[in-house]
């Protein structure tokens, strides 16, 4: 796919595609926040690759199903425009819940089928598991995407959620093009182990929940049908605590005449230019606040500044619950 040269870009480590700045994550589309507009969100979606955002990233398992229909209805015209990103091997009952994982060979062929005939395209830009399944070495998981790749119907081999013993031992197997993980002003805990290790194997980052699904833009569950109720960050006196935080982003923000959501995007942008955030808009206004996000220039004293006024050891709650945090091999 050409790329503008007017147009930055960012290189999904040593061996992935080049991408705008921002990539736009679909999810919200297809009801984890409420319900959503289908027209307005495909419109958000010709917005973004109008504006020159070229990947965009969904896991099959968005809506069941969903997204990816979603997306194919958006890019029935447009192909040529779009990298795709997706994650497999959530599963999922009729009634929304969560399952487990299955990343076994076989089903990861079986997925792969699946969702290029959802989406309408003739192969998928980037492939990952959404989470480790424990039962299944990675090496395995790898090893079929890796023949996907050699039947053309897989571009890039990407991870999701995972730590640097998985991500050494599935870059043996195959280059990994990029990591996808929570990463944000008040969630860095990857900062410690998992990007030295990125860095050091030539991998990078497709960075979502940079505005902590909401939280650091002022937003709050919307009721039951909004999964962010079931997160501690969001629940009683944590809430409480963590919008005291937001408050001091607001006063950085105010000073240089940007909205806090784009303060934080910004931020995650300085963080290394290995770093593509993922943007969660399903809308057209949100999608254009955090475009006004990569023309904000932020000095190493601006980086300093917001991090002692935000301390991430100040934020009460984990990112996902109890049990989810103790699924997540990145936690471990």
């Amino acid at each position: 796919m050409a790329t503008d040269n007017r147009i930055e870009t960012r290189r999904l480590g040593s061996t992935g595609p080049n991408v705008y700045l921002l990539a736009l994550g679909c999810m919200g589309m297809s009801g984890m926040y409420g319900l959503a507009d289908e027209s307005e969100s495909i419109a958000t979606i010709h917005a973004a690759l109008d504006h020159g955002i070229t990947l965009l990233d969904t896991g099959d398992f968005y809506g069941m199903g969903h997204n990816e229909m979603l997306i194919g209805r958006a890019l029935k015209d447009r192909r040529d425009k779009a990298l795709l990103s997706v994650k497999f091997g959530a599963m999922r009952s009729p009634d929304g819940s969560w399952i487990g994982a299955d990343a076994r060979p076989s089903a990861v062929k079986n997925f792969a089928a699946y969702s290029l005939t959802r989406l309408g395209v003739d192969h998928i830009d980037i492939y990952r598991p959404a989470r480790l399944d424990p039962q299944v070495p990675i090496e395995e998981t790898i090893g079929a995407i890796a023949d996907l790749i050699k039947a053309g119907y897989v571009r890039h081999v990407g991870l999701s959620e995972v730590g640097p013993d998985t991500i050494r031992r599935a870059h043996a197997v195959h280059p990994i093009s990029d990591l996808q993980i929570e990463y944000s002003l008040i969630s860095r805990g990857p900062e410690t182990e998992i990007f030295p290790v990125l860095e050091e194997l030539g991998i990078g980052v497709t960075a979502y929940g940079v505005l902590s699904r909401g939280l650091l833009s002022g937003s709050t569950p919307a009721g039951q049908g909004d999964f962010r109720v079931r997160l501690p960050r969001f629940s009683g006196e944590n809430l409480a605590q963590n919008q005291r935080l937001v408050e001091e982003l607001k006063k950085i923000a105010a000073e240089k005449g940007i909205r806090p959501a784009q303060l934080a995007i910004a931020w995650v942008l300085a963080k290394g230019r290995y770093i593509v955030p993922v943007i969660g808009a399903r809308k057209r206004t949100q999608l254009t606040d955090s475009l006004e996000a990569v023309d904000i220039k932020l000095s190493s004293a601006d980086l300093s500044r917001i991090e002692e006024a935000i301390p991430a050891s100040a934020v009460a709650g984990t990112r996902y619950d109890e049990h989810q945090m103790k699924m997540l091999d990145s936690e471990r």
